[in-house]
């Protein structure tokens, strides 16, 4: 699996020019981010990375990330680690954050309307943030 973390130039580390963000219409995902956030960073948090395929799951879903949810994420995959949580599922208000927490990467991301009859496996722990 390859993560990604975005740079604040908006770069993603490691990638080579082949690799650079793919172009949805006229806007990379990472520019509809950061005007989605109201950041001018591209990092989605301090500290935590997202896989490709929750940069995905984000994009296709519409999510959108602000700072206070951030925060709050960020504060649910710290106070996981602290019990020795390996994957936790974070709930921010009406999203999911399934959290690999020892190498702190989100690996998917799910709304309210794709939360109804889910089954999430292979978690140890659930933290309402």
């Amino acid at each position: 699996m390859r993560l990604d973390r975005i740079d604040k130039a908006g770069a993603i580390a490691g990638a080579t020019e082949a690799q650079a963000p793919r172009k949805t219409g006229a806007v990379a995902f990472e520019e509809a981010l950061r005007k989605a956030t109201g950041s001018e960073s591209t990092t989605a948090a301090p500290g935590l990375d997202f896989s490709k395929h929750a940069l995905q799951r984000l994009e296709q879903r519409g999510i959108k990330l602000d700072d206070q949810l951030m925060e709050r994420l960020t504060g649910a995959v710290d106070r996981a680690a602290t019990k020795g949580s390996r994957t936790t599922l974070v709930l921010v208000d009406q999203t999911a954050f399934v959290v690999g927490v020892p190498n702190r990467t989100v690996v998917t991301v799910a709304d309210q309307e794709n939360l109804r009859e889910k089954v999430f496996t292979n978690i140890d722990s659930m933290v309402i943030a």
